[in-house]
């Protein structure tokens, strides 16, 4: 990992910076009212990307967006609303409703998949869109348009047979393909300790002749300068990375979960003594990145941005069961 510098050294302007710190917020913003939605009954399961908002933003923003192919998973909010998804569009597929973009309200929350902003459409199973993301990269390889993709997934997929699959074809084929892994110790209940025998997931990445590389995944700042390392690579046509983001989810794995019963509001309370959102916003404002005019204006335009998003959901129209069968059997 590289030591910390100052924000002024890095080769990132102040603009993209602040792009950073907002879209992290908004994130959080829209997953504290998606679980206030759940708990009134108005809104089913939710996934939450709590904990998580420095390593998406900081990943998805290294790459060329609108170009490049993100494959995310069901914890990813952060990173398709940095990718170009609205508040609107996200809160229209948390409610099921007809104009949800990335289903129709067809999808359970947190299905992703958004075609004009370069986001695959994903389903339940974990690490199958690691194989996805291999075969967007393999066409890119084709056709020769310089497009990077990036799959992203929880440490708990990396014990699936699809995980290893596509890092051995992509690395066989030196695809240009990113491996984003978000470690945030737990794969549901069951810590990373009791589900694989090795310190960190990067250690994988040997034994399939890639780069292995590890991160602080509540610096959105470093996780950029990664990614970007790795999407430059794979350009150069050297082939894919594998990146373990550390990071911690700090709310449980869903809202249908109770993460009291396997982890201490001790551990969990000192996690949150580094949450990305409240460090990243110390330091741009101590670094006079930020100035407290502009982070209170951030603050109420996405206290704005989520109420109208809840309530133009809300008003918008369910799908007509009449259109049930629609994509499940052909006419």
């Amino acid at each position: 990992m590289k030591g910390v510098g100052t924000l002024a050294s890095l080769n990132m302007t102040p603009e993209l910076l602040k792009e950073m710190y907002y879209t992290m917020a908004l994130s959080r913003a829209l997953d504290d009212r998606m679980w206030i939605l759940n708990r009134q009954g108005r809104a089913p399961v939710v996934y939450s990307a709590n904990g998580h908002e420095a390593v998406q933003v900081g990943a998805a923003m290294a790459l060329n967006r609108g170009e490049d192919w993100i494959v995310p998973y069901y914890r990813d909010l952060a990173m398709v609303l940095a990718y170009g998804m609205t508040p609107r569009e996200v809160m229209l597929h948390l409610l099921g409703r007809a104009d949800d973009p990335n289903s129709g309200g067809r999808q359970m929350p947190a299905h992703w998949g958004l075609k004009r902003r370069h986001i695959l459409t994903t389903g339940s199973v974990v690490a199958t869109q690691d194989v996805h993301a291999a075969g967007l990269a393999l066409a890119s390889k084709v056709l020769k348009d310089g497009r990077v993709s990036m799959a992203s997934f929880g440490e708990g997929s990396t014990s699936q047979g699809e995980f290893h699959e596509a890092l051995n074809f992509a690395a066989v084929h030196k695809l240009p393909v990113i491996f984003l892994n978000e470690n945030n110790g737990y794969a549901i209940s069951v810590p990373a300790r009791k589900q694989m025998a090795i310190m960190d997931v990067a250690a994988r990445a040997q034994g399939y002749g890639m780069p292995g590389v590890i991160v602080d995944g509540n610096d959105p700042v470093k996780v950029y300068e990664v990614t970007r390392e790795a999407a430059d690579r794979a350009r150069r046509g050297e082939g894919p990375t594998l990146i373990e983001a550390k990071t911690y989810r700090f709310v449980p794995h869903s809202s249908d979960d109770d993460d009291r019963a396997y982890r201490s509001r001790e551990e969990v309370a000192e996690w949150k003594k580094r949450d990305p959102v409240i460090t990243f916003e110390k330091r741009l404002l101590d670094e006079k990145v930020m100035t407290e005019e502009e982070l209170k204006a951030f603050q109420q335009r996405i206290k704005d941005e989520v109420n109208d998003a809840t309530e133009y959901a809300e008003k918008a129209p369910l799908p007509d069961p009449a259109t049930l069968w629609q994509h499940v059997y052909a006419d």
